[in-house]
Formats: C-alpha cells, sequence, structure tokens
C-alpha cells in the first residue's frame, strides 16, 4: 500500500516554461520582470498598497522589525503557538517577545488578552492567522490605533484568505507572506513584504537593498547609488519569482481544491466531533479561509500520540504542529515557564494534522478518514457532502 504523505508540493501550471524564460533571459538575480509581475499580481489581486518580493517569510517579518524601528527593550505582543521566525525577526532587533494565550475556538491570539498585556514598552502586535483562518483584526486594529502600536500580520499560511472581504495581510500596517514548499502557493523558498501604510514604502526599497538606495537610481532619480541605511539582502532570486508566479496565476484553481479536500474532511469526520472525541477547525463568520490546513483537537495528548502511531502503521503520514514558544529553553531565556498560557498548552499537545495537498485524490483521504474511524473503534458511514461548505 503506497504511503500518503503529509505535504507535496506540486507544480500546477507554467513552472518549468517561466523558469526556462528566466534562464534565457540572463537576469537570475532578483528585480527583474518576473520579480515586477509577482509583485504586481499580488498588489492588484488582493488589493495591496505595495508588495516587495523576498527571499522568504522570515526575510520579511526581519524588514518588518526593521521598519517598526524595534529596539532593545521594546516589547512585541504575540502568540505563543507559532512558528519560531515570528519571534526571532523582532527578537533579533532587540525586542522582548510578550507571549498571549490564544482562542480555544480558531487557536489565534485571543484578542480580549492583548491590552492587559501592554505596557509602556510595548511597540507593535503581531497577530498569526493559524492554518488561514482571521484573527479578529478590527478588534486588533482598533486597540492599536488607541494606543499607538503598529500591527505586523503574520500571514504566512494565509495567502488568498479573507477576513470581511479584505485579504490577511493588507489588514496592518504590514503584512508578511511565505511561499515555503510546504504553503499552498510555493516556490520551493520565497515570501513578500505587503506594506499598507505608505510612510513605510520608501524605506522598505532601501532595506531590501542592503541599504542602498538602488532603486532611485534605478529609477533615475540619483545619479549613483550608495550606502544610506541598515539593511540586508532580503531580495528573492528571478528564478524563485518565476515559479512564483506559475503558481500565483493558478492561486484560485489550488485554493479550491484544498476547500474541496478539507470539506470533505469536515463533513466525513463530523460525526465523531458530534460525538465529542475530536474537535474539528471553526472558521468565523466574516472570514474565508484557505484550506491551508486540517486538524484535529483529540481529548488528551495521549490520545493525539496515539492517533499518529496508528496511522503511521498504516501508511499514513499525520503530523503535530508547534511546540509552544515559551516552553522552549528561548521561552525560558525571556522567564516564561510552563503553565503561563494554558490554553496554548492544551490545544497544542492535542492537535494532529491531517494530509492537505493539491493533487491529493479523495480514495487517499478516504483511507485517512477511515483509519481515524478505525482508531475510534466506530464503522464508518460515508456522509452526504454538503453542496457548499460554511467554512468556504
Amino acid at each position: 500500500m503506497a504511503e500518503i504523505p503529509f505535504n507535496r508540493p506540486a507544480a500546477v501550471g507554467r513552472e518549468q516554461d517561466y523558469i526556462a524564460q528566466a534562464l534565457h533571459q540572463r537576469q537570475w538575480s532578483g528585480g527583474g520582470p518576473f520579480t515586477r509581475k509577482c509583485c504586481a499580481w499580488m498588489e492588484e489581486t488582493f488589493g495591496a498598497h505595495k508588495v516587495i518580493l523576498t527571499h522568504s517569510c522570515t526575510g520579511a517579518l526581519e524588514m518588518a522589525a526593521m521598519l517598526a524601528e524595534i529596539k532593545p527593550g521594546d516589547e512585541v505582543l504575540m502568540p505563543s503557538f507559532t512558528f519560531v521566525t515570528t519571534a526571532s525577526a523582532f527578537v533579533r532587533a532587540g525586542a522582548k517577545p510578550v507571549f498571549v494565550d490564544i482562542r480555544p475556538d480558531t487557536l489565534n491570539l485571543d484578542e480580549r488578552l492583548l491590552e492587559p498585556a501592554i505596557t509602556v514598552r510595548t511597540k507593535a502586535i503581531v497577530p498569526v492567522h493559524y492554518a488561514g483562518v482571521a484573527c479578529a483584526m478590527d478588534s486588533i486594529m482598533s486597540l492599536a490605533a488607541a494606543h499607538n502600536l503598529l500591527v505586523v500580520e503574520d500571514a504566512a499560511q494565509a495567502v488568498g484568505a479573507t477576513d470581511k472581504g479584505r485579504h490577511l495581510g493588507t489588514i496592518g500596517h504590514l503584512g508578511c507572506y511565505s511561499f515555503h514548499d510546504t504553503k499552498n502557493i510555493s516556490s520551493g523558498e520565497g515570501g513578500a513584504l505587503v506594506i499598507n501604510d505608505d510612510r513605510f514604502t520608501a524605506r522598505a526599497e532601501i532595506i531590501r537593498d542592503k541599504g542602498t538606495n538602488r532603486q532611485s537610481f534605478l529609477r533615475g532619480q540619483v545619479d549613483k547609488y550608495t550606502w544610506v541605511d541598515l539593511g540586508s539582502s532580503f531580495l528573492a532570486s528571478e528564478l524563485t519569482a518565476a515559479m512564483l508566479l506559475a503558481q500565483l496565476e493558478e492561486s484560485f484553481l489550488i485554493t479550491a481544491m484544498r476547500q474541496r479536500q478539507y470539506s470533505y474532511y469536515l463533513d466525513q469526520l463530523q460525526p465523531l466531533a458530534a460525538a465529542d472525541q475530536v474537535t474539528v477547525p471553526y472558521v468565523p463568520a466574516g472570514s474565508s479561509h484557505n484550506a491551508h490546513i486540517f486538524y484535529l483537537i483529540t481529548a488528551d495528548e495521549a490520545t493525539r500520540n496515539a492517533l499518529m502511531t496508528h496511522l503511521r502503521q498504516r501508511e499514513i503520514k499525520a503530523t503535530f504542529h508547534y511546540v509552544p514558544l515559551h516552553t522552549s529553553p528561548m521561552g525560558q531565556h525571556f522567564g516564561y515557564t510552563p503553565g503561563d498560557l494554558p490554553v496554548t498548552e492544551a490545544l497544542a499537545g492535542r492537535l494532529i494534522r491531517l494530509p492537505l495537498y493539491f493533487g491529493l485524490e479523495q480514495t487517499d483521504q478516504a483511507r485517512v478518514i477511515a483509519a481515524i474511524y478505525e482508531f475510534y473503534g466506530h464503522p464508518w458511514h460515508s456522509q452526504n457532502l454538503r453542496e457548499s461548505s460554511s467554512c468556504m
């Protein structure tokens, strides 16, 4: 029996053709025609003010920290249930990450806990849209405005997802996307910084180009370029941009297929959720997710681990997700201890992610579902799919 992988990146459009064109044009470093087309596509499609392509979402977050002028002693509010670079991008600039617990329904930053965490040292809020589901952005933006804080959306998992018709990543002052090969839209590596506040546009170009005013030179605004600010080499290569453009052009197809797969899991596993044996994902009204992750929450960590083992024995790769950052050695360095964020700790230990990727066959999904029912000792009676899922 063939193994069902957890993730399998797929070429879905003109990736090879565009890469060949990029090779032929002999401009392999970033900033060429494919880079410009990717940025223009996202600006037009997502309604972003300005998009800058980067070598990774980590790079986009590090640029955001520089644009926010984070300094030693500043504090940045964020969830602990996230990837390490959400925190490390700001820690590198000298900030202390202030970890805030998550909501038990969406696993996103609990907006009700943000205001008590604000101090005179707080500089920014970094909401993470877990699984491509929107944080409570209206509340977060209102709170930020009241306290004169910047909002940097970590939308690494949320490309194409929306909240009240607004694309995630375009609501905060800055937004960050990932195109890693575990993401829906992938160029292997790669990311983007979304600039939604024009006061950051000019400096972002300088930071991206190693701290130089090279873009002004290329536009003919200066007769030579030189070092004018701090910066680094954040630009993605033209080969990366060529692959990304092909994926962006097929993004609606990719999202639609993943949403069908997501809906199939949701419908077929609903009886187990109704029996309180698992919890399935929740999507708030007004949000349109991108089907980045389908997860289950089990009764306890031992059950989660046993279920992963059960699936692995049947050649099905399912996995846990983040180890909460506040429980890590670096988290302890900042003074955190286990028990500080009870919701985060309880849910992180019980979460299991199921295989979900472009090209996953429904017959393979059926194998996953049948194995889950087998684990819980129930026969699986296939449910009729709803014509339209409320989660889409």
